[in-house]
């Protein structure tokens, strides 16, 4: 077992750590300031497990790399046409700007691959300390954090496993940031008591396709078909370069149905005839799911700091679900903390009462205000559900079959009172101007119902099979690959599994972390006139889905080990 020490030391190598990575590393080289940094990321390239829509706006970027356009940064496109579109079964309907929510237009935002963009900035950062000895940035990729290392009540830096064979190495610094989506920093929320209330988890599942049609440049948000149960999320359709298409959808995991199948709800968006004309004579080129935090303001630590450590992007939560604003807050995130990680270098001071500033100078600038500004912006969808289980519903039933007149017409006659009145209320909420109070999220597995009634998806014809793909066949274009003997799955005990089971099949349902995978990771099997739950680890994304939905708590995610995982590039 190795001891090794740095200044900094970052937990997860995605487009938070690596923005807050070179704002420190643009700090110190102005100011003469010698500084030892080290990234660990579990993937086995920096990259390979980051997975994004991906639509941004570019301020952080440029505020990061001024002359970004001329310098390589990788972009599949600017958006030259935006659109909200509604689904039927049948039928499309593009929303008049007018009509259509302002954050949902994205004209003149970048097109990324975020997988890319994190290669290209991890080269950057290489290239920019290089004739600066007194710097030195040291990556590991392959080297998955897998607990924190404390001295009393702060953090010390944390463990990594680098071998499967011991505890690995300890690694040690001065100031220990995380972003990494939670692996090990719900540690430290859990130690520290930082929580306000859960977070909102959402799961988005994604494909590449190269298409005969050039689409680049073009992007759709949807609502609607496939999601007609009342489950939240919808579907997003963006062109790329090179006439290649990201086809995805986004679905609440606080549902009521224990079996949303994500792939199989992505492969039913793609038998519409408006998605099918997009892809006709197409190839999948990658498949991949990522979690994603949707709680808001609400569900931000009460502090973003400890003594020794800071958190950050989607480790935090700063992910605004108005208008889909992740890439550009994480950024912002990162480039925050990396002004107050140096601030803390030339004081010498790693405590709460100088990393403690990063919460202020956050919440105080853009990223705060328009999180606050969007606080109940998920807690609308929530408190109106009517509108998304009933009258879209009947909207599209009318659109599909008659008009868009009389779709409006089907919806305004089912109940027009309260109609109005759940619309004013969603519209009321969203805008964020009254305030209600706090909001206190359940756990997204309490929503859960054994005895929840999973009703057929209506089979939409016409489509090519080529183009539909089985969740089995999905996972071979994520490309996983594990090491022999990889455990990166708690279970942490098999009886409770197996009630578990018995109490979703006593209502012929599967259960959560069956239903809900996005892999074909876990299944329910039959041995001496018994069920229990097994384990396909090899299949496994990533994801953490199956942790978020196991109503009993029985499920732990792990970090895979020696670099193992999918392979999410070009995603």
């Amino acid at each position: 077992m190795k001891r090794i020490e740095y200044d900094i030391l970052f937990v997860g190598g995605g487009i938070s750590s690596l923005s807050a990575a070179h704002r420190l590393v643009d700090l110190a080289r102005q100011n003469n300031l010698s500084l030892r940094i080290a990234i660990l990321e579990k993937g086995k390239d920096f990259g390979s497990h980051v997975l994004s829509g991906a639509v941004s706006n570019p301020r952080s970027i440029k505020k990061l790399f001024p002359n970004y356009e001329t310098t390589g940064f990788p972009i599949e496109g600017k958006c030259t046409t935006s659109y909200m579109t509604i689904l039927g079964k049948k039928k499309a309907w593009d929303m008049p700007s007018f009509l259509s929510p302002p954050e949902m237009n994205k004209l003149g935002y970048l097109i990324l691959s975020l997988s890319n963009v994190v290669r290209w900035m991890t080269s950057n950062l290489t290239e920019k300390v290089k004739d600066t000895p007194s710097i030195v940035v040291d990556l590991y990729n392959g080297f998955p954090a897998n607990s924190i290392i404390y001295n009393g009540n702060s953090v010390a830096g944390v463990r990594v496993d680098s071998t499967g064979i011991n505890e690995g190495d300890n690694c040690y610094a001065r100031v220990t940031i995380f972003g990494d989506k939670g692996f090990i920093s719900r540690d430290i929320i859990t130690k520290f008591n930082l929580a306000q209330t859960s977070q909102k988890w959402a799961v988005g599942v994604k494909e590449v396709w190269e298409t005969e049609k050039d689409l680049s440049g073009k992007v759709w948000h949807t609502i609607g078909y496939p999601l007609l149960e009342g489950s939240f999320g919808g579907g997003f359709i963006y062109g790329l370069k090179d006439k290649k298409v990201a086809i995805g959808m986004i679905v609440g995991l606080d549902s009521e149905n224990p079996a949303l199948h994500p792939p199989q709800i992505l492969q039913a968006f793609k038998k519409h005839p408006w998605v099918q004309e997009m892809i006709k004579g197409g190839k999948l080129l990658k498949y991949g799911a990522s979690i994603i935090p949707e709680g808001g303001h609400y569900s931000l630590p009460k502090e973003f700091a400890v003594d020794g450590a800071i958190i950050i992007g989607d480790a935090l939560g700063v992910l605004d679900l108005k208008g889909f604003s992740g890439v550009d807050k994480a950024m912002e995130s990162g480039i925050t903390a990396g002004e107050i990680i140096f601030e803390a270098l030339q004081k010498k001071d790693f405590s709460t009462g100088t990393l403690g500033q990063f919460k202020q100078k956050l919440m105080d600038g853009w990223v705060g205000k328009e999180l606050k500004s969007s606080r109940y912006y998920r807690y609308a969808f929530h408190k109106n559900k009517k509108l998304f289980s009933n009258y879209l519903p009947n909207f599209l039933k009318g659109l599909d079959n008659y008009s868009l007149f009389i779709g409006f017409i089907n919806t305004f006659l089912s109940n027009p009172i309260d109609t109005i009145s759940s619309v004013i209320n969603l519209k009321r909420m969203m805008s964020g101007k009254t305030d209600i109070g706090p909001v206190k999220w359940q756990e997204d597995r309490t929503y859960s119902r054994a005895d929840y009634k999973v009703e057929a998806m209506a089979e939409v014809k016409g489509f090519s099979k080529n183009t539909i793909y089985s969740t089995a066949d999905l996972v071979f274009y994520a490309f996983t690959h594990y090491h022999h003997g990889n455990r990166h799955i708690d279970e942490f005990n098999a009886d409770v599994c197996r009630q578990c089971i018995q109490k979703y099949h006593t209502y012929h349902n599967e259960v959560p972390c069956v239903g809900d995978c996005t892999a074909e990771v876990h299944e329910v099997r039959l041995k001496d006139n018994k069920y229990f739950h097994f384990m396909n680890l090899e299949n496994c994304v990533q994801c953490c889905t199956c942790e978020i939905v196991c109503p009993e708590k029985n499920l732990k995610v792990n970090p895979a080990e020696h670099g193992s995982g999918p392979d999410f590039f070009g995603l």
